[in-house]
């Protein structure tokens, strides 16, 4: 126990003392010493009492305060340690002579005592609370309190001659400690706007900014420690202005000097507040939520406008979506003249892109089928095939342009970061080098590919606004090499990389979905018996609908339903990817493996033998009959794109069973497919037959050409035969004439 003589010097220094008993509480009556000292004599007694097992100071008298750095809150000594010896040297930093203006005494718990006086004093206060600790680690100790008095002196000034400071260096001290209160800000906003998010934008926008990115134009950083960084504002006199926390990323200034608040937790979404609208916060996340941050609000879709269509007129079986998408694809139609082919292919693409890795379905033990479609939409130039893809996938495409312009941006941050020398570094936010997200791609060779999907396990989507190259690619740099790698991919088969001129790469689980346009007279010459004998082309489903080029129309396509179908794909991509896509230790996709509902597995036994019944019939043409057994790979990836789409619009459905009606669906276009292969081979078979009478005929007019091109096929539309002779229907009709 502190002695009595130094206890009465202490009372000659013009300090009021107490006797402290058990539990470090005070054994007397003291609140009326906290405006007069008690006299020695007084002292004596209560330091004789059998209950007395220390001496306190009180705080407050004679405008004492103490700042209690209370150690035990932290788990090992070394981190008591490190804090401590952060926190002193912060305070070094930021008060001149802080040495010779504080008493500083250990505690019995390996905490501090931070001894001064100023004429500006509070009552008790909490200052600091760590990131997940209940407890205060730094507190005040002021009018009203009182701190035990110890022995171990880490200061030069003791108690007896506790120095007075100034109210700036109060509030610089106070501003030092409140650098290590974890508390955030919460924006408040009216969350009613964002309910059902799976994500907020400003979480989102949080995920994918960083603070230093933010502060970059009005902050430098001056050092980094070992959980956080110091920055300091430009023009600051102070050593520093604040910190960024390693582990958070948020951000906690001591400066007042901004536009943003002082002692407060900020992190991106807030700095962004206060930067851009005025600290804001309902605003800044409209804002953001309208720049793409954040899933969509999930609202229902817009009633269909019009009459009802009647589908017997449309080929395509656009009854195997949910009502919801069928409108939307309608309205396109009416609004835009758009194809209903082009764009319910276009959705089972973009479908397959979305779910890719994360679901496959077993068709039966042993026999396991992935998502990838490959399809290639038909038509001559100006028909309108791309205006029709981009209606389906445009806000996919938003999604990936979204992760490019992110990776660019990363990456040049990382180029520079590079460059910079060991100690130019260590006064730099550390980059690390990004991993490209981008998922649909366009013109690409197979090295970047299969680069490109070891980074993107899910799906890297094949979107070409013209397929004629991609056909021509596959034997672009050695007989079949780049054909085996479009066929094993298809198959789900890894796909390796060993070449000179790259990096050896594999992709154990591809999935790269394909479409295109092509003009029919290009796609003709693709169907070789070579392309048949190897598989490529049966691999490939066509659409090849009957079009004619529209007029003007003056209808407008309804905002409503315009919204509502960016918001669904964009809920839909988000929901795959935090609710269904699953990634093990080795960094691969593990796949939920779907199954056939027991009303399904019937269905498939009849849809199977009927396929294998047309295989063996004598009456089917033969070069059809090679693109059945893809027809029995199609169909279970067909059901179980549709199925998980059904499951969106309906919470009772089981994502993981096919249903028969599922099934039911996936016939239908697969018979749709079947039904336009056999409109190719017809095309291709009549087109190959007239150019053979033609080269026959080749020194004869063009008038004399066309007689005997319908001579030889009577059927022979005046506009196939204007194609074929590369002239006008007038100039047809004129030799009819």
């Amino acid at each position: 126990m502190t002695k009595l003589d130094f206890c009465k010097r202490l009372l000659d220094s013009d300090l009021s003392l107490i006797t402290i008993g058990d539990k470090k509480v005070p054994n007397i009556k003291w609140k009326q010493f906290q405006d007069k000292a008690m006299s020695k004599a007084d002292f004596e007694k209560v330091y004789t009492l059998p209950s007395t097992k220390g001496v306190g100071i009180l705080t407050g008298y004679n405008n004492l305060e103490v700042i209690d750095v209370d150690l035990k809150t932290l788990p090992s000594l070394k981190m008591q340690q490190d804090f401590w010896n952060e926190l002193i040297g912060l305070l070094r930093d930021n008060i001149d002579d802080f040495d010779k203006k504080f008493t500083i005494y250990k505690t019995i718990n390996n905490g501090y005592h931070i001894l001064y006086k100023c004429e500006k004093i509070e009552g008790n206060t909490k200052i600091a609370k760590l990131k997940n600790h209940t407890q205060a680690i730094i507190e005040t100790r002021g009018i009203g309190g009182y701190v035990f008095i110890y022995e171990n002196k880490v200061s030069t000034s003791t108690y007896s001659n506790i120095q007075e400071i100034s109210i700036k260096d109060r509030d610089i001290l106070f501003q030092c400690c409140r650098f290590y209160n974890y508390e955030v800000e919460e924006p408040k906003i009216v969350e009613k706007e964002y309910e059902g998010n799976k994500i907020s934008p400003w979480d989102d926008y949080n995920s994918k900014n960083s603070c230093l990115d933010l502060l970059s134009d009005s902050f430098d950083i001056i050092s980094r420690l070992s959980d956080k960084i110091l920055i300091r504002r430009h023009g600051a006199e102070s050593a520093y202005s604040g910190y960024i926390y390693n582990d958070s990323g948020m951000m906690f200034l001591f400066s007042t000097g901004t536009i943003y608040p002082a002692e407060k937790l900020l992190n991106p979404f807030m700095i962004y507040c206060y930067k851009y609208h005025h600290g804001n916060v309902t605003e800044a996340a409209r804002q953001l939520y309208k720049d793409g941050f954040g899933t969509r609000r999930k609202t229902p879709a817009p009633e269909p406008i019009g009459e009802k269509v009647d589908y017997s007129k449309i080929e395509f079986p656009l009854y195997i979506f949910p009502e919801p998408i069928q409108n939307y694809i309608i309205e396109c139609n009416k609004t835009l003249n758009s194809s209903i082919d082009y764009m319910g292919c276009s959705m089972m693409w973009m479908l397959s892109v979305i779910i890719g890795n994360s679901m496959k379905i077993q068709v039966k033990k042993g026999w396991i089928e992935p998502v990838t479609v490959w399809i290639s939409l038909v038509g001559k130039a100006g028909i309108g095939k791309t205006p029709s893809v981009k209606n389906i996938i445009n806000p996919l495409v938003k999604l990936n342009n979204t992760e490019i312009t992110s990776y660019v941006k990363q990456y040049k941050k990382y180029l520079t970061y590079s460059e910079l020398d060991k100690k130019e570094k260590e006064l730099s936010e550390e980059v690390f080098k990004p991993v490209k997200k981008q998922f649909i791609v366009n013109d690409i060779t197979q090295e970047a590919l299969i680069e490109l999907h070891e980074e993107n396990k899910n799906s890297i989507g094949v979107h070409k606004d013209e397929l004629s190259g991609w056909f021509k690619d596959m034997n672009k740099y050695r007989a079949g090499s780049d054909l085996q790698f479009w066929l094993s991919s298809w198959s789900n088969e890894g796909v390796s990389l060993n070449r000179k001129t790259a990096k050896s790469s594999f992709v154990q689980s591809p999935i790269i979905p394909v479409i295109g346009g092509i003009q029919p007279n290009i796609l003709n010459d693709f169907y070789t018996d070579e392309n048949k004998d190897n598989g490529f082309v049966d691999r490939m489903l066509t659409c090849f609908p009957e079009l004619e080029i529209d007029v003007y129309s003056e209808a407008e396509l309804d905002d409503s339903i315009l919204t509502w179908y960016n918001d669904f794909i964009s809920n839909f991509y988000h929901d795959v990817r935090m609710s269904i896509l699953r990634i093990n230790d080795d960094g691969e996709v593990y796949p939920h493996i779907c199954v056939y509902s027991k009303e399904a597995k019937k269905l498939w036994q009849r849809i199977f033998n009927d396929i294998t019944a047309l295989q063996n019939s004598e009456e089917e043409n033969e070069y059809m009959k090679s693109m059945l057994p893809k027809q029995k790979s199609y169909i279970p990836r067909f059901a179980l794109l549709l199925h998980v789409l059904d499951c969106c619009f309906d919470d009772a459905s089981n994502m993981y069973v096919i249903s028969e009606n599922s099934l039911n669906k996936a016939e239908s276009l697969s018979k749709y497919f079947v039904m336009m292969a056999k409109k190719i081979k017809i095309d291709s078979s009549e087109r190959n037959r007239s150019k053979k009478i033609l080269l026959k005929n080749d020194l004869l007019s063009t008038k004399e050409k066309y007689f005997e091109l319908i001579k030889a096929n009577p059927h022979l539309t005046q506009k196939e035969a204007a194609d074929l002779l590369a002239v006008s229907i007038r100039q047809i009709q004129r030799f009819k004439a």
